[in-house]
């Protein structure tokens, strides 16, 4: 499973792309439940881009959301950390 994280916004305005391969991880699956999870769950209601909050392109092979900083499931916040520290 490829995971996609594109990250954009925030107080400087920029952007970062990280991607994850879960294939030959130790933690494989647990890295695609918690995606199958972060992308089938709801986020929370928003009221649309808060001023420098980050917004987020999540891919999941072909599945791609787009969600907005503070509303975010606990599941969509630990998968883009994830994603986004394997680059780092």
């Amino acid at each position: 499973m490829l995971i996609t994280v594109t990250r954009t916004g925030g107080f400087a305005g920029g952007e970062q792309t990280a991607s994850l391969e879960t294939e030959c991880r130790s933690d494989q699956l647990e890295l695609e439940r918690l995606a199958e999870r972060a992308l089938s769950g709801e986020s929370p209601a928003g009221q649309g881009p808060v001023p420098d909050g980050f917004s987020y392109v999540v891919r999941v092979d072909s599945k791609l959301v787009e969600l907005q900083d503070p509303y975010l499931t606990e599941d969509q916040r630990q998968l883009i950390d994830i994603v986004l520290a394997a680059v780092a």
